[in-house]
């Protein structure tokens, strides 16, 4: 079975983040039945890095994810894309993190 397809539960809230705030927070979801091993992140869509997320993501999960602050200076649009337990990946897909709250869905 091939994961190739996520979506965006971009549910922006417009909530209130003091400017003061020193981290960014946002979700990940696994709506899949197999577990993510990994999370990929790339602000130009070639070169990935990767979040640390444990020992994984569960199917019908949830975390929270942060980003770290030497990021602050990178492009608010990145892409995205999950490795599970299978080694299939998912494709990239792109996600504006200038919104005060995403929620990405793996499905």
């Amino acid at each position: 079975m091939k994961f190739k397809h996520f979506a965006i539960a971009a549910a922006v809230v417009l909530m209130s983040v003091p400017a003061f705030a020193d981290e960014y927070k946002f979700t990940v979801t696994n709506n899949t039945d197999t577990k993510i091993t990994k999370i990929l992140v790339s602000e130009d869509g070639e070169e990935y890095g990767f979040f640390n997320i444990g020992s994984g993501i569960n199917p019908g999960k949830t975390i929270t994810l942060v980003w770290d602050q030497s990021t602050n200076g990178e492009s608010c649009e990145q892409y995205f894309k999950a490795v599970f337990a299978n080694k299939e990946e998912s494709e990239a897909q792109s996600f504006d993190f200038c919104e005060d709250e995403v929620s990405i869905e793996f499905e």
